[in-house]
């Protein structure tokens, strides 16, 4: 396949990238445009010579179809503003970056006629679970603006389903985590603290669940998504149908790290008392049914590779900074 994959110098769009890379297809990484032509986490990438790198906008038409009109079959659209705590500061940016820029990929790919859209979602849509594990049928009840943003995009996307025929397909992945993840995310924020040698770890609420998922499997999901024919026009969870407290979490990378801590929560690291996800775990019935996908790795298995990674990657990240 001709993949496009925008948010390419991310997190999950360069690990994706990378793997459609090792499984022989070609790749045009779309990355946000800058005046230094960094390519994000693609600069070290060992493949980003094996790809075409296009620098633009999510939030610019113009860049978004130029990129898509170069004879791309897929495009895999991850470019978003991920960060939760920061749509409280901003809730207009994320307006912009995840409706606005799914827009444009969307009518993009209807005026192109591209084969397939793969629309990258999440969990969050779903808010508080009000039954577990959450199915494709659960309500769908946000709580931060950024939920609210990333569920308006998955209904234009449905909706340009059902009004023009577009090919898209939506994935809605859990709490993806792994090497490269943003320090706004907690795996990343304990396990830098724990590295610079802060004992004393700062974090939000303990008591939410959330269910995480490794970012190498969340990638072959997205691969697989663009595979199935019957997907199109549909949703399908990613993730790995059990749950971790916040609190265990941390137990558990104190274990793995031989290091013994102490939580300090902090006021500025908690979500709005209204606006907190108190549990989010998967059903992934319908991944395994439709693409024959289910989770190769345990929570463990990941955190050990995520803890070798940061430790080679530690200068990347500021541990005693709060990251918005």
């Amino acid at each position: 396949m001709k993949a496009l994959v925008t948010g390419a110098g991310g997190f999950g769009g360069s690990h994706l990238c990378e793997a459609l890379i090792e499984k022989g297809h070609r790749v045009k990484a779309f990355v946000r445009y800058n005046s230094r032509n960094t390519w994000g986490w693609l600069e070290g990438s060992l493949y980003k010579g094996e790809m075409e790198i296009i620098r633009g906008d999510i939030r610019d038409y113009d860049s978004v179809k130029d990129a898509a009109a170069k004879n791309a079959d897929v495009i895999f659209h991850l470019a978003a503003l991920p960060g939760i705590p920061y749509s409280y500061i901003s809730p207009l940016a994320n307006i912009k970056t995840n409706v606005e820029g799914t827009y444009n990929v969307l009518q993009a790919g209807r005026e192109l006629g591209v084969q397939k859209i793969v629309l990258a979602s999440t969990g969050e849509v779903y808010g508080t679970a009000q039954f577990v594990p959450i199915t494709e049928e659960h309500p769908v009840n946000p709580r931060s603006p950024y939920g609210a943003t990333k569920a308006g995009a998955d209904f234009l996307a449905l909706s340009f389903y059902r009004s023009f025929d577009l090919p898209v397909a939506v994935v809605r992945v859990f709490n993806t985590y792994g090497p490269r993840e943003s320090a706004r995310a907690i795996i990343p924020t304990v396990i830098t603290q724990i590295l610079a040698g802060i004992r004393e770890i700062k974090l939000g609420s303990l008591f939410p669940a959330r269910d995480f998922t490794y970012v190498k499997d969340v990638v072959e999901g997205y691969v697989k998504m663009a595979e199935c024919e019957r997907c199109i026009g549909d949703v399908v969870n990613i993730g790995s149908n059990s749950e971790t407290s916040m609190g265990n979490l941390v137990k558990l990378i104190a274990k793995l790290m031989a290091t013994k801590v102490h939580i300090e929560v902090e006021n500025e690291r908690e979500r709005p008392p209204k606006s907190e996800v108190d549990r989010i775990w998967a059903d992934n019935t319908k991944a395994k049914e439709l693409l024959g996908w289910s989770p190769k790795y345990t929570l463990e298995q990941g955190l050990k590779e995520t803890i070798e990674w940061f430790k080679e990657n530690l200068h990347w990240y500021k541990p005693e900074i709060y990251n918005v």
